[in-house]
């Protein structure tokens, strides 16, 4: 399938793939849905989002046709012009751009891009310019659309590379979100915009403490989700005694199996190298369909 560039995907549903932590099987859960819908013929984009430690690319093997930096505008000072009056400084909320006597300092890497600081300055001696942060890398996988992010060494600021992600997919009937973990800012700018939230985690302590405020995070975003319990036969049952008190389904539960492990480890697909487990996925994905087709 060629690759059509497009920021509209109203024409499909969006689904998120998130979890409260890292490690528990988000992206293994996100590859073989998309991989499963696609055999089923429907047009599928695969969004990772997780721009700090992208993976998805290992499992499905896409061809890259287009790459493209992304940044934020930051400040600029020309010297010829700036009088050192300290309005600049005195705006910005991030210590950005700070004036000195006879010199500003300017820190890209604290800049949010507001531009406030080009607005206020009295002798329009601040222009803004190209702070690359990261890249968007755009291709297919077979008749899977795919695009992901990469944030660059030493940025620490993702959501700009999730949103030109997001900006980057194409239309598709079901265009498949693959989050960061944790609760954080770049979780958040992945989820913004999504119809359903599918939550991964794991029967262990610190899976629950973590799937609590995931829970916390999307229920206060508004969004329709429900739980996938990875590695289900380890661990104890408070995971699902948590769910079943506070009416979160759990749409699936997958075993800890070592030929999914082994998989993993050789960056092959769970449903490709287990039959069983396409069987697994195609569940979980006619479920989605259901919860989705109601909302």
């Amino acid at each position: 399938m060629a690759v059509t560039e497009a920021s509209d995907t109203s024409s499909g549903r969006k689904i998120a793939i998130a979890s409260g932590k890292g490690g528990t099987g988000k992206t293994t859960v996100a590859t073989n849905l998309a991989y499963v819908a696609a055999c089923a013929g429907k047009s599928v984009a695969y969004l990772d989002c997780d721009v700090e430690e992208p993976n998805g690319h290992i499992f499905l093997k896409p061809d890259f046709a287009k790459a493209t930096p992304v940044g934020t505008l930051v400040p600029k000072v020309d010297y010829a012009r700036c009088t050192h009056c300290g309005k600049c400084g005195k705006i910005c909320q991030y210590s950005a751009i700070v004036s000195m006597d006879k010199t500003n300092l300017v820190f890209a890497e604290l800049c949010h891009g507001c531009g406030g600081c080009k607005l206020v300055c009295p002798t329009a001696a601040i222009t803004e310019v190209l702070h690359e942060t990261g890249t968007v890398e755009i291709g297919s996988a077979g008749p899977i659309n795919f695009v992901h992010g990469t944030l660059n060494i030493g940025q620490v600021m993702s959501p700009p590379v999730i949103k030109a992600v997001k900006e980057a997919a194409p239309p598709a009937e079901l265009t498949i979100l693959d989050a960061p973990p944790g609760t954080s800012c770049p979780v958040i700018e992945s989820l913004r915009g999504c119809d359903y939230v599918l939550l991964v985690t794991e029967p262990t302590p610190f899976g629950l403490n973590d799937l609590k405020l995931a829970v916390d995070m999307t229920r206060a975003l508004g969004l329709n989700f429900a739980v996938v319990i990875n590695r289900a036969d380890m661990g104890d049952d408070k995971t699902r005694e948590y769910c079943e008190s506070n009416d979160i389904e759990i749409l699936a539960e997958i075993p800890d199996d070592r030929k999914i492990a082994e998989a993993y480890s050789r960056g092959e697909m769970a449903c490709e190298a287990v039959e069983k487990y396409r069987s697994t996925f195609t569940e979980l994905l006619e479920k989605l369909g259901e919860k989705i087709a109601t909302i």
